[in-house]
């Protein structure tokens, strides 16, 4: 039996090639989508991260938008 505590698994962020899967479109096209600030993104250790929620709320054309 493993003692080690589990970690919470559910996913929170998306990455740049989950966000261009789900819309279908290239790497690139969800590049410049997160560069345009269609909707907040964070830089961590060179890569960007999107908030699930946020992405989320944009895709269903609630609030998410940049501040």
């Amino acid at each position: 039996m493993d003692t080690k505590q589990s970690a919470d698994t559910t996913k929170r962020t998306y990455t740049v090639e989950e966000i261009a899967k789900l819309l279908g479109v290239s790497k690139s096209s969800a590049y410049h989508l997160i560069n345009s600030n269609q909707f907040h993104s964070v830089k961590i250790g060179g890569q960007h991260r999107v908030s699930k929620k946020v992405f989320d709320e944009w895709l269903d054309g609630n609030k998410g938008g940049a501040e």
